[in-house]
């Protein structure tokens, strides 16, 4: 599964136009964020990327979970959205 790093400086539209891309080809993508503003970015951009998708028919399944990463040789901690469609219901 791809993942997407996501800085407190990312800029959610963009970030939610990739992960939006990602989850039309390959169906489910993971998004890294390490910090509050980090954290703060990649939730605005699963938002975004919620309506970005809609008219396709799919709908955002997000799981948050814990990583221990490596950073300069430093672990630290950061937060993983597991981000996947999955098709809405059907429409009359």
């Amino acid at each position: 599964m791809d993942i997407l790093k996501v800085s407190a400086q990312s800029k959610p539209k963009s970030v939610a136009g990739a992960l939006a891309a990602v989850l039309r080809d390959k169906g489910g993508v993971e998004i890294q964020a390490v910090g509050a503003g980090a954290v703060n970015q990649a939730v605005k951009a699963i938002a975004i990327a919620r309506g970005y998708v809609a008219s396709n028919g799919i709908d955002l399944v997000c799981i948050p979970a814990f990583a221990e990463i490596v950073i300069n040789g430093e672990e630290r901690t950061a937060i993983r959205f597991i981000v996947e469609g999955r098709q809405g219901p059907a429409k009359d």
